[in-house]
């Protein structure tokens, strides 16, 4: 049974102005909320998760969805680093399962690319949590000592070793230098404090269900365009409940190359890691066959996570949508393994604008009240 405590986040919700919901976070969601808003967890203290996932760009980047032609992939720590990828969304990500093979295909784990298999620590989410903070394009710690001490010296360190004891930290050593460390418990810390992570990215505040598809009624053109939707999309979706899904998530956590081009605006984008040939899963489970698969995202909040694909080549969402109808002449960034599933649906501009006006509904009122 998880432990509670008394604690009250409050967030705006669309059904009106002002007005706002109470959530009671666990213990353990409490710790990673903590965690998940420190910037102290970057080398330069300028960057926290929550810098680049924020509710008002549905948890992904807000600056990328303020300006997603000229801005579609995050700034480092370090004020001039880019990654080569759009980051995705943070939220509805903890039902993601252990990265497996069915019939050829692979599902689950986390990243774009499903590096985070969940092989490790059991949960995808964790693993994905212990990324950005030693990743020297992003928040550029040194080491899993370094993230551990700066939770240490944090004003919320407390609930850590009230929690877990009061040795908690003591893993740190006599001294504060790489020579203190004992690595195997350091690393145990530091993979609890992801797992606190994980477990907020699971709460209410973040994974929270509040859409009008969830609590609402659809217009006749909603209604039209899920219909349309299920037709065409559901296949790789899913518009169905999927495993301990509570509803929804429209994903099915598998990977596919839809033939998105290459970015060449990245290419031009000062201390981007990107070559334009971007092979996603295939080196990391080391199978060509996988080369150019990128994961489906779920689509919860998707209105609002602009710029669009692993690359964000797509400036908005009706463009992406097109797209998928429709590849027209544009040629694959990677040219192997591209789906038929997409490029000729064949649905009219009404179809989309109908298709449109579906994925609307899966914003979050929290996150529409903004």
């Amino acid at each position: 049974m998880k432990k509670t405590i008394v604690y009250t986040a409050l967030f705006t919700l669309a059904c009106g102005a002002g007005s706002v919901a109470a959530v009671q976070l666990t213990v353990e969601e409490q710790m990673g909320r903590h965690v998940y808003m420190d910037k102290g967890l970057s080398l330069n203290g300028t960057q926290s998760c929550q810098t680049c996932h924020h509710k008002t760009a549905g948890f992904a980047d807000p600056t990328n969805s303020r300006d997603p032609y000229n801005t579609m992939v995050s700034l480092g720590d370090d004020g001039i680093s880019k990654g080569g990828r759009n980051a995705p969304t943070s939220a509805y990500c903890g039902f993601s399962p252990t990265l497996h093979q069915v019939d050829g295909e692979y599902f689950g784990g986390m990243f774009w690319d499903g590096r985070k298999t969940g092989e490790v620590l059991g949960d995808p989410l964790a693993e994905q949590a212990q990324g950005p903070p030693l990743n020297p394009i992003e928040m550029n710690l040194a080491s899993a000592g370094d993230a551990v001490i700066r939770v240490s010296e944090s004003d919320y360190a407390n609930i850590f070793t009230s929690y877990f004891g009061a040795d908690f930290f003591a893993v740190l050593g006599d001294d504060d230098t790489p020579d203190g460390y004992l690595d195997d418990k350091v690393d145990a810390a530091y993979a609890n404090i992801a797992r606190m992570v994980a477990a907020y990215e699971r709460s209410p505040e973040i994974t929270a269900f509040t859409s009008k598809f969830d609590t609402g009624t659809l217009t006749a053109q909603e209604t039209r365009g899920q219909g349309l939707f299920k037709a065409n999309c559901s296949s790789c979706h899913t518009d169905t409940v999927v495993g301990s899904e509570p509803a929804p998530l429209f994903t099915n956590y598998g990977y596919v190359n839809v033939g998105v081009p290459v970015n060449d605006r990245l290419l031009t984008v000062p201390g981007t890691v990107y070559d334009g040939y971007d092979l996603g899963l295939g080196p990391v489970v080391g199978d060509t066959a996988q080369n150019g698969k990128f994961k489906v995202p779920t689509l919860r909040n998707i209105t609002m996570t602009a710029p669009y694909s692993h690359n964000g080549y797509f400036t908005t969402l009706r463009e992406m949508i097109s797209f998928m109808n429709d590849r027209g002449d544009l040629a694959p960034e990677v040219n192997q393994n591209v789906t038929s599933a997409t490029g000729n649906m064949g649905l009219s501009k009404q179809d989309i604008d109908d298709i449109y006006a579906f994925l609307n509904t899966l914003t979050d009122g929290f996150t529409a009240g903004r």
